[in-house]
């Protein structure tokens, strides 16, 4: 296991807007308050989402495309930079009206309204490729 202390240098909270990508507006508001890495969580509701499936045998992601509204149950996940990016890794759960949820990593999705806290880190934190599971992940 790898990890390290963090100490936390600020909190904010946001309203996403309204028709934006949910994901696009997470790593907008840690590019405006210059947020190197951070943690967030978020609730709310889409009109559509593509989530991802990571199949851990062909090591390679599979999009579950959803073209309906969806209640955003819990959303959360992670600042950090990617290549020459800021990248909010995020993951979420969504429910239908009878309660179904579904779940996975969220690629994109339009926002109907969203409310997300962002925790900023004082350290930066990169990813790196790693060669068992040919993902990105946090040093």
């Amino acid at each position: 296991m790898n990890y390290q202390a963090v100490e936390t240098e600020s909190e904010y909270v946001a309203r996403l807007e309204t028709g934006a990508d949910w994901r696009a507006e997470i790593e907008a508001l840690a590019a405006e308050v210059d947020a190197d890495a951070g943690w967030f969580t978020a609730l709310g509701a889409v009109q559509d989402a593509e989530l991802w499936f990571y199949d851990q045998d062909d090591l390679e992601y599979y999009p579950i495309e959803l073209d309906e509204p969806l209640e955003v149950a819990s959303c959360v996940g992670n600042i950090s930079w990617l290549g020459e990016e800021r990248f909010a890794h995020t993951h979420a759960v969504l429910s239908r009206p009878d309660g179904e949820t579904l779940a996975g990593h969220l690629d994109a999705a339009t926002v109907w309204a969203g409310e997300a806290h962002l925790r900023v880190f004082a350290e930066s934190l990169e990813r790196e490729h790693d060669e068992t599971t040919d993902l990105d992940l946090w040093l």
